[in-house]
C-alpha cells in the first residue's frame, strides 16, 4: 500500500507537481521524510505538514473489512472476481478461471505454451463482460523478446470468429495490448511501479509479466556471496508492488516462470538451458561420480517465490502432440490435471472418449491429497504414490477391474503426484521424458487408436488380467 501513488491520496493538484519536482511520487516517499524537510519541500507550516502526514497515512494504510463485505463485493459482479480462460473444465476448477485480485503463475518447459497461454489471455481480457471477458487494456511485460502480434491476431480471429469478423475489430483489440520490453530486472521493477497510473488512464485490465525467472536468473548468480539475499529482495519487492496492484484495481495479475533441476546433493541446475540429453541424464539421476542421484524437474525461482503467488499453474509434456496442466497451488482448486494441445486457436483441452470395451464409464475428474493411509476402496479408488503420500483419485470404474498396486504403478499417473508436502515441489515433465515413452509405446502392439490416458488405463487393465491368469494357472498346479 505504501507505492500508491500521491495523486490517489487526494492531496491537491499543485502540490503532487511540487513534490514530483523533488522525486516524491509515492505515499512511501512522502512518509520517509521528516517533519523539517516535508516543511521545506512543500512550503507549508509545521501544523499544516502534520496534517499532511495524517492524510497520507491514512490513505496508504490498509482498512479492515469483514469476510462477509469480501464475499459481497464479488457477488455484485460475479463476472469480474475471475477471468474465464474459456477452457471450461479449468474454469469449473478454479471456481470461474483465473482470480482477479492476486497472483496467477504459470510454469513449464520451453515449449509448452506459456507464451501461447498469455496471449490467448490478452485477448480474452480485452472481450466485452458478456462474453467472460474484463473489457479493458492488458500491460504485457516481454522480457524474453518472445512476444507475436501475428500469433495474437492468428489466435483472436480463430478462437473467436464470429466476434472478430472484421479487421476493424481485430485492430480495436490490438490497440488495448500494450507491449512493454524490460531486459534488466532494474527496469523490470521500474516499470513495475510506474503501472499505477497507466492502470488508471488505459483503464487496465489485466497485467502479464513473461517472464519473471528470465531477468532474474541472467542478472543473480546464486553461488556469489550476497546475490540471494539480492535475489530474494528484488523478488519480494516485486510481487508486493504487483499483489497490492491486483488488490487495489481487482485485476488478475499472471506471471511466468520457468524450471530447474533439483540434485539430491542440494544442487540446482537450469534444466531449460541445457541440452536434451543432458537434461534426460539429469531426469534419470546420473552423476558424476558414477553414483545414480535422485533428482526432479521443479519451478524456479525457490521456495520462498512460490509462496508469493496465489496460484500456480504447471504445464508439462505428455506426449508428442499432447501436453498436461496441473493445477498445483489454489486457494479454492484441488489438485487437479488436464490435457490439452496447442492449436491456431490458443490451448485447447482435450475431450477424453470413453474405452467402451474395458468397461469404464468416466475418466479422472480430480485428484485429492491426504495424509492418512491407503484404504483400498477401489471403488472410488485411494491409492498410494511412490512417495508414501496417499492420493484420492476419482474413478467411475468397475470395482473389480483394479488393485492399488497397479493403480500406483501406472506410467504416467506419477506425474500427478506431489513431491513431499509441498506444491513448490511439484516434479515436471520435460520433453525428453516424454519423447523416451512415446518411443516405448511405439514398441507395444495396438489395437485401437486410444488417448494416452486410456492407453495408460489399458495397460493396468491388462496387467490386472495377466496376474488373474497367473494365480489361476498356478493354482491348477
Amino acid at each position: 500500500m505504501a507505492a500508491k501513488k500521491l495523486r490517489r491520496a487526494r492531496l491537491s493538484q499543485e502540490l503532487c507537481e511540487r513534490l514530483s519536482r523533488h522525486q516524491i511520487t509515492t505515499c512511501q516517499d512522502f512518509l520517509c521524510l521528516s517533519l523539517l524537510e516535508l516543511m521545506k519541500v512543500t512550503g507549508q507550516s509545521y501544523y499544516d505538514v502534520q496534517n499532511l502526514l495524517c492524510k497520507v497515512s491514512r490513505a496508504c494504510a490498509p482498512k479492515m473489512q469483514t469476510a462477509y463485505e469480501m464475499k459481497l463485493r464479488k457477488s455484485v459482479n460475479p463476472s469480474l472476481a475471475f477471468l474465464s480462460t474459456t477452457l471450461h473444465s479449468l474454469d469449473e476448477v478454479l471456481q470461474g478461471g483465473v482470480p482477479c485480485g492476486s497472483l496467477t503463475e504459470l510454469t513449464s518447459p520451453p515449449g509448452c505454451g506459456k507464451t501461447q497461454f498469455c496471449i490467448m489471455m490478452s485477448v480474452l481480457a480485452t472481450l466485452p463482460v458478456s462474453m467472460g471477458g474484463l473489457d479493458g487494456a492488458v500491460i504485457y511485460i516481454d522480457t524474453e523478446s518472445a512476444f507475436s502480434a501475428e500469433r495474437l491476431i492468428e489466435i483472436a480471429g480463430n478462437r473467436f470468429p464470429t466476434y472478430f469478423d472484421s479487421d476493424e475489430k481485430l485492430f480495436c483489440m490490438t490497440r488495448s495490448i500494450h507491449l512493454y520490453r524490460e531486459l534488466t530486472c532494474g527496469s523490470v521493477l521500474k516499470r513495475i511501479m510506474s503501472l499505477e497510473e497507466e492502470i488508471i488512464s488505459k483503464k487496465v485490465k489485466l497485467i502479464i509479466i513473461d517472464s519473471v525467472a528470465s531477468v532474474v536468473r541472467k542478472e543473480f548468480d546464486t553461488k556469489l556471496q550476497g546475490n540471494l539475499a539480492e535475489r530474494s529482495n528484488f523478488l519480494a519487492r516485486g510481487a508486493s508492488v504487483l499483489k497490492y496492484l491486483a488488490e487495489e484495481f481487482s485485476i488478475p495479475v499472471i506471471l511466468t516462470n520457468q524450471i530447474t533441476t533439483s540434485l539430491s546433493n542440494g544442487l540446482a541446475i537450469q534444466a531449460d538451458l541445457v541440452s536434451p540429453a543432458d537434461d534426460l541424464s539429469l531426469s534419470e539421476g546420473a552423476s558424476s561420480s558414477g553414483k545414480r542421484e535422485s533428482s526432479c524437474v521443479t519451478a524456479a525461482l525457490g521456495n520462498t517465490w512460490s509462496h508469493s503467488v496465489n496460484t500456480r499453474l504447471i504445464l508439462q509434456y505428455h506426449d508428442l502432440p499432447t501436453r498436461q496442466l496441473l493445477v498445483a497451488k489454489s486457494p479454492v482448486a484441488p489438485f487437479s490435471a488436464f490435457f490439452y494441445t496447442i492449436e491456431k486457436s490458443g490451448l485447447v483441452l482435450q475431450e477424453l472418449n470413453l474405452m467402451k470395451s474395458t468397461g469404464v464409464t468416466a475418466l479422472v475428474i480430480s485428484l485429492f491429497y491426504s495424509k492418512t493411509k491407503m484404504s483400498r476402496n477401489y471403488g472410488n479408488a485411494d491409492c498410494t504414490d511412490m512417495g508414501g503420500r496417499t492420493c484420492l483419485f476419482r474413478w467411475l470404474v468397475p470395482t473389480e477391474t483394479w488393485s492399488g498396486a497397479d493403480l500406483a504403478y501406472g506410467k504416467d499417473q506419477t506425474n500427478l503426484t506431489l513431491e513431499g508436502t509441498n506444491p513448490a515441489l511439484q516434479t515436471i515433465r520435460v520433453r525428453d521424458t516424454a519423447l523416451k515413452d512415446t518411443l516405448l509405446d511405439a514398441a507395444l502392439p495396438k489395437t485401437t487408436a486410444i488417448t494416452p490416458v486410456h492407453r495408460d488405463l489399458g495397460i493396468c487393465l491388462a496387467r490386472q488380467r495377466r496376474i488373474g491368469q497367473e494365480k489361476g494357472s498356478l493354482q491348477k498346479h
